[in-house]
């Protein structure tokens, strides 16, 4: 019996990933006293300036010994059938993993590994818990990556012979062609998050931000009129989308969907490449999203819910099944992977005409104050805000033409719209929750809402049917009961 270590750069990954956390404190120290740290003890400063750091350098050095030790003391073997890994220095930790109960490896190339010929290996079974991986190799050789999973393979290979199975083989589901990867990064819904991760480090910062400065030149900005001040909002914009547009080109990189012995093995990335395998038995739903400007050209993205939480041993990770597909050509591989779904949504039950006021009138809650605010205080400009009031009815009216949903047997499929149109199939015994929803003013006019969960992630995945007839949410109901 051979036992095995880490490759020694696993020491390093382990302290950058511990490290990561810190750098906003850092920042914030270093921010505070202005770069200027005193290492004089005899300064009455010192005190002030340095213990912070202090604390932070003593939180670091632990954290590289941590790592070293983790690395030092980390073993995996083979035997009896398993695989046997253990760590730890003063506390010893073993976990031994059948290899029929290992669902899936799940491969993670980052930079480090990638210099070093060096791949991340997580473990995956039926039985993890939501975004906790079962084992953790967090680097080893290719070498040793496939000999894992060809011992895996080899004990259900056996099995499946003594039990007069055929041998599975891989099957090519999906690739992305250079065309689609280009459309992908270009339409997709990452300025959000580019957004969102500027705010955030501002935020970080904020007290530090002249404010008043900001200020006083916006004052100058107006004097030469809002188109220059549109010019910038532009400029910003498009350094956003440009920023997005790499993101999703480096993260979606030779992105590929295959399948092998009811498994999906999704393979992705540039400069941090990804394998993720997903057992076809824990899917417990599947969305397809089409956003207005993807549905304008016929092409949507699929997702897959899966028991499970996430995989790899990231939280709540939604996992992208089709990044960017035509409509036209999705219900083939669908079909292929999934035989037991409905693509067809004729005869969808839909709301009727006397619900389509409330797809958009509680939207009026929030957007009454708000133009009643900018009326106010920058009048007369302000009222231009009453121009918002048609882009929201127009949503609410495109929401009311969306909604539907149809039951299939032991299917159920609802289509909804907050901006992106979404589709969601689910089998009944997949469903976790179902929820019948009617308020006051819903019950005067004789309809009603439903809405469902399924497994995924830590809190579930749901999807809801709005504003239905009160009489077909009553059968949706029954239908489930049943």
């Amino acid at each position: 019996m051979s036992k095995y270590k880490l490759h020694p750069i696993s020491a390093i990954i382990n302290c950058v990933k511990a490290l990561k956390s810190m750098l906003i404190p850092i920042a914030i120290i270093a921010v505070a006293n202005g770069f200027n740290f005193s290492f004089d003890f005899r300064d009455e400063r010192f005190f002030q300036t340095m213990f912070p750091l202090i604390i932070l350098s003593i939180a670091v050095l632990f954290t590289l010994f941590n790592g070293i030790i983790k690395w030092w003391t980390f073993t995996y073997w083979f035997e009896d059938n398993e695989l046997r890994v253990q760590h730890g220095l003063f506390v010893k930790k073993k976990r031994f993993i059948p290899y029929d109960r290992i669902q899936s490896l799940n491969y993670k190339e980052g930079i480090f590994h990638r210099i070093f010929g060096l791949v991340q290996v997580t473990v995956e079974t039926a039985g993890n818990k939501a975004g906790k991986a079962e084992a953790e190799l967090t680097a080893i050789t290719r070498e040793a990556a496939n000999m894992i999973e060809n011992e895996t393979k080899k004990v259900k290979e056996t099995q499946q012979v003594l039990e007069g199975e055929e041998l599975p083989t891989a099957r090519l589901i999906h690739k992305m062609s250079p065309k689609d990867l280009i459309i992908l990064a270009t339409t997709s819904n990452s300025i959000g998050v580019v957004l969102a991760g500027v705010l955030a480090v501002v935020s970080q910062f904020s007290e530090f931000i002249p404010y008043d400065w900001i200020y006083a030149e916006m004052e100058q900005l107006l004097r030469f009129g809002f188109l220059l001040i549109i010019a910038f909002v532009i400029f910003g914009l498009l350094v956003a989308w440009g920023v997005s547009v790499a993101i999703t080109f480096i993260n979606y990189y030779n992105f590929e969907v295959s399948e092998e012995n009811e498994r999906l093995i999704i393979t992705r990335g540039l400069l941090e490449k990804k394998r993720i395998t997903i057992p076809l038995n824990r899917v417990q739903a599947i969305k397809i999203v089409e956003n207005p400007f993807r549905q304008l050209f016929g092409l949507a993205a699929v997702i897959v819910e899966s028991a499970g939480g996430g995989f790899g041993g990231e939280k709540d990770k939604t996992v992208v099944l089709f990044p960017l597909i035509s409509k036209k050509k999705m219900n083939e591989p669908l079909q292929l992977l999934f035989s037991q779904f409905d693509l067809n949504l004729e005869g969808a039950v839909r709301p009727p005409k006397r619900a389509r006021p409330y797809f958009y009138r509680i939207d009026f809650v929030w957007l009454v104050p708000l133009i009643g605010a900018l009326s106010y205080f920058f009048f007369p400009y302000g009222m231009l805000s009453l121009l918002l009031i048609i882009p929201v009815l127009l949503l609410g009216i495109w929401q009311f033409k969306t909604a539907r949903f149809k039951i299939s047997n032991e299917q159920i499929t609802i289509m909804y719209r907050a901006l992106s149109r979404v589709t969601f199939i689910a089998e009944k015994r997949r469903i976790q929750i179902v929820e019948q929803q009617q308020n006051y003013f819903q019950k005067r006019k004789n309809i009603a809402s439903a809405k469902i969960v399924v497994m995924s992630g830590v809190a579930g995945a749901s999807a809801k049917a709005y504003h239905m007839e009160a009489q077909h949410i009553d059968e949706f109901m029954r239908w489930y009961e049943r």
